[in-house]
């Protein structure tokens, strides 16, 4: 097949793609949302909008062609995309990724621009960075997750671990938290998660509490019954040198997850999420009473039939 015979596929790909998803975005009121994802081989992008700008994403893979040539394949790909989203070159930052292996930390960073956004998710505002890290700060893919959260934590006290930015922490406050505690092994996310319960004008330092600290060290200090709802989402493993033990999420889970039953009140909800794709749930040995797979009710529009995550509510 042609290049120009390429370019025309990827066009109309987009085409269609975009005109269903800004439908549904506009009709649900979401201004940030995945518009394509490696749809077609030949273009293996993942295309994310947070409201004016547009965040690109190239996987790395064997393409064949020089430098030179890829980056004239790559210009036109980016007046594709501009032409169907309407959306300036200017505006759009563009990012090479390796594929992620289950065996990568989650903290690399990529660039120091410092370049951040405000964007706004069901009324509550977040801070976005395009340039310097893996990922943006906001996981689109827990949308709807985040609004179970804040329909389910009125007066409870909360606990966010592997907080990463705090978009959880902020829902679960937003929604009449009594205590929000979030627990992260980087300063830096840590950082970023009370710049967002700042711009939120969440400020009471007695309510809102941010640890610094090796999730599973954490738990192991946390008195019984500690709190009432618990999220926890954590990477699929983790060697960071300031972790006492790696973190192997299928070798892991039963051991975290029993801690913090341990820790949550009787009726207590578990929000437990893996990005893990062969993740296998061993719920036998979890010491709970109800175990729910929420994946696909919480798959967002623009991830449908493209999730490679899970999601569980367990209750204690």
């Amino acid at each position: 097949m042609s290049e120009s015979a390429k370019s025309e596929m990827f066009r109309n790909r987009l085409a269609k793609v975009y005109k269903h998803r800004s439908k549904q975005a506009k009709r649900m009121q979401v201004s940030c949302y995945r518009i394509y994802d490696h749809d077609l081989p030949e273009f293996p992008f993942c295309i994310e909008l947070y409201e004016d700008k547009l965040y690109l994403a190239e996987y790395l893979r064997r393409h064949g062609m020089t430098d030179e040539e890829h980056d004239a394949w790559l210009d036109n790909c980016l007046l594709i995309i501009s032409e169907i989203t309407g959306i300036d070159a200017s505006l759009m930052y563009v990012r090479q990724r390796k594929r992620m292996s289950h065996r990568e930390g989650q903290y690399e960073k990529i660039d120091t621009k410092q370049e951040f956004f405000t964007v706004i998710e069901n009324g509550l505002k977040f801070l976005v960075n395009l340039t310097d890290y893996l990922d943006t700060g906001l996981f689109l893919d827990h949308r709807i997750t985040r609004q179970m959260v804040k329909e389910q934590c009125k007066n409870k006290r909360v606990l966010n671990l592997f907080c990463y930015t705090g978009s959880f922490s902020v829902y679960a406050a937003a929604g009449g938290a009594a205590t929000v505690t979030s627990v992260d092994l980087s300063k830096t996310y840590l950082n970023w998660a009370e710049d967002n319960f700042v711009i939120n004008h969440l400020k009471d330092k007695e309510r809102y509490l941010f640890h610094h600290a090796d999730v599973k060290q954490y738990l192991k200090t946390l008195a019984p019954e500690s709190f009432d709802l618990v999220i926890i989402d954590p990477p699929t493993f983790s060697n960071s040198k300031r972790m006492k033990d790696f973190l192997d999420i299928q070798r892991d889970h039963v051991e975290l997850l029993n801690d913090v039953l341990a820790a949550t009140t009787k009726d207590g909800i578990i929000y437990f999420s893996t990005n893990f794709s062969k993740f296998v749930l061993e719920a036998d040995q979890l010491k709970a009473t109800d175990i729910k797979d929420i994946t696909k009710t919480t798959t967002p529009f623009d991830f449908e039939g493209k999730l490679k995550r899970w999601c569980y509510r367990i209750v204690k």
